[in-house]
């Protein structure tokens, strides 16, 4: 098992003895998958090798890395990009930088680094990646905030900005808005001037769940109810219509929040939590000519990677957002790497609003 996942890790083996920076010590461990399935069932603890570190390589102590939906949903086979088996599960996190390769430029021991794509395999405690895979970032924001940067953050402001050309006092319609991608459009738009109408399941917990989305910049937080209710009328009192809804759902509530669009605005689709698809009455192609649009941000950066300005134009703004205090971690529960299986068990319970976090 170590020789095959090592081929995973890039060539996981032994880091030199000679090392740049001072070299952390012990077993490596990673959270492995063999086969796809129920993270439950196919998800192990296991030491792992790790890869000599070759001249472009960068040798990498993990800090915290999250559970995301795409990472579950790798692990059962269903997402469009699998990693090749046996695979080291994650697709975001957090490290710091050990040693560095002597054609490496960019980095340095000490510096903390995020991955440039995905399918790195960020459920580990060590691991050696080509220096092209990994992003640097200020080590002066937040760990948990550094963890959990490259995926929902991203996705939030890549589609404030690249649908519908947004000025303060505009408003946006999304519903999930409890996930990081919403959380994160809460603050991002907050920042911007943007308001916010912000759709979520009822639960028994709701009361404290609008408290939390209005005390990030939340103007508005109703139920997928309440979408069909006359009271949207008085919402739209005090705030324009939507010139752009976030669908992370689908389903008849999808439909439902695409009522409430102005003419000619866009929906932009970006998950499908209910697993039923985005239904549209032909009136509103007709009568109101609204756009439906996809977005994934791993598809972002295959046609951005030569684009060096567009990225880092978008990191910079999250960056300065995080150290004004405008941009915060979501809510999340930090879990320690041994108690993994509670943590992918949450991971995947239904109206869980806090994201789980290995800390590695």
């Amino acid at each position: 098992m170590q020789r095959a996942a090592a081929r995973v890790l890039r060539g996981a083996r032994t880091p030199p003895a000679r090392a740049r920076s001072g070299t952390a010590r012990g077993p490596v461990l990673g959270l492995v998958y063999e086969r796809h399935g129920e993270p439950e069932g196919v998800v192990q603890l296991k030491d792992i090798e790790l890869a000599k570190l070759g001249d472009s390589d960068v040798h990498v102590k993990m800090l915290a890395a999250p559970i995301n939906p795409a990472d579950i949903n790798m692990i059962q086979g269903t997402y469009p990009t699998l990693s090749p088996l046996p695979a080291v599960g994650g697709n975001e996190g957090v490290g710091e930088v050990l040693e560095v390769g002597r054609r490496v430029a960019a980095l340095k021991p000490g510096d903390w680094v995020i991955p440039a794509t995905n399918a790195l395999g960020t459920w580990r405690t060590q691991g050696v990646f080509p220096e092209e895979m990994l992003l640097k970032v200020p080590s002066n924001i937040p760990v948990l905030c550094a963890a959990t940067l490259s995926v929902n953050p991203c996705t939030a402001f890549r589609m404030l900005a690249d649908f519908e050309t947004l000025a303060p006092g505009d408003s946006v319609i999304q519903n999930a808005a409890n996930s990081g991608v919403g959380q994160a459009v809460i603050q991002i738009a907050k920042a911007s001037g943007i308001k916010t109408i912000n759709v979520v399941r009822d639960r028994p917990d709701l009361p404290k769940l609008v408290e939390r989305l209005m005390a990030l910049g939340a103007d508005h937080v109703i139920t997928e109810e309440m979408l069909r209710k006359p009271e949207m009328k008085e919402i739209f009192k005090s705030i324009p219509k939507p010139r752009l809804a976030l669908n992370c759902v689908g389903g008849k509530s999808t439909t439902e929040m695409l009522r409430h669009l102005q003419p000619k605005g866009t929906m932009v689709t970006y998950g499908g939590m209910a697993k039923q698809p985005v239904m549209v009455p032909v009136s509103a192609f007709i009568f109101r000519d609204v756009r439906l649009r996809g977005f994934w941000m791993t598809q972002w950066r295959k046609e951005h990677a030569q684009d060096q300005e567009s990225l880092t134009t978008m990191m910079d703004t999250l960056y300065q957002l995080i150290q004004r205090g405008q941009l915060t971690v979501p809510a999340c529960t930090e879990v320690p790497l041994q108690d993994y299986k509670a943590a992918l068990e949450n991971a995947m319970k239904p109206f869980m609003s806090s994201k789980q976090i290995l800390l590695l």
